[in-house]
């Protein structure tokens, strides 16, 4: 069976999301980041860079979301265009999630609500550049109904991981700056393989308490 290695952030989300979609069973096996178990030496065998999400399917371990949802999606032959052009489209929109959307808004939350002071420059360029990414998905979506076309893929799963979560650094208006990703965003929410991946949360018991020991956890470079 399947060991997923997860906590309920947007990037292992992502996976945990195309996991309920293919009804594959798994093991779901907690990593409570706030107490820094993605840095205990087992967990690092499965993933050297000590981040979560992780998979290992007998004897393969996969890290990192946007490379388990190409694994899972090549090993069962589902959420990928089968034509050239909806295959490229679908690389390139999964790959400027993974390369732009995702490490921009990550540092976004750092520094608007974890920095241990107000850096107005740092909060002002990774806030824009959130916004920008999703000026440019919201483009694409206003001219096509996935964004890899007319069909839902990975790249799609991709995007909702962060836009589920894009309050906590849009504030209160959240997507709606952004009609055409909110659309989606909100289709897929409305799925039961992602009703069930929310679920997965409750089912854990998780520090949620963020304090000095969860900074070091998280930021252990800083410490």
């Amino acid at each position: 069976m399947l060991k997923f290695y997860f906590h309920p952030s947007p990037n292992p989300m992502k996976a945990a999301l195309l996991l309920e979609e293919l009804q594959t069973p798994f093991e779901l096996i907690a990593v409570d980041t706030f107490k820094g178990e993605q840095h205990h030496p087992e967990f690092l065998t499965i993933n050297p860079n000590g981040k979560v999400p992780a998979l290992v399917d007998d004897a393969v371990t996969v890290f990192d979301s946007h490379a388990i949802l190409l694994y899972l999606a090549e090993k069962h032959g589902k959420f990928l265009p089968t034509t050239p052009t909806g295959r490229a489209a679908m690389l390139s929109w999964l790959e400027f999630v993974a390369t732009g959307l995702s490490p921009f808004s990550g540092q976004a939350v750092h520094f608007l609500h974890h920095a241990p002071e107000e850096l107005p420059y740092a909060r002002n360029r990774y806030l824009k550049e959130v916004q920008r990414h999703y000026r440019v998905l919201d483009e694409r979506l206003a001219k096509s109904k996935y964004l890899a076309g007319d069909e839902y893929t990975i790249a799609d799963m991709a995007l909702w991981g962060w836009g589920n979560f894009a309050g906590y650094i849009l504030g209160e208006k959240g997507l709606s700056d952004y009609p055409n990703v909110k659309r989606v965003v909100d289709e897929i929410s409305g799925r039961p393989a992602a009703a069930r991946a929310q679920v997965l949360k409750e089912t854990l018991t998780l520090k949620a308490e963020f304090d000095e020991e969860t900074r070091r956890a998280l930021f252990p470079q800083n410490a």
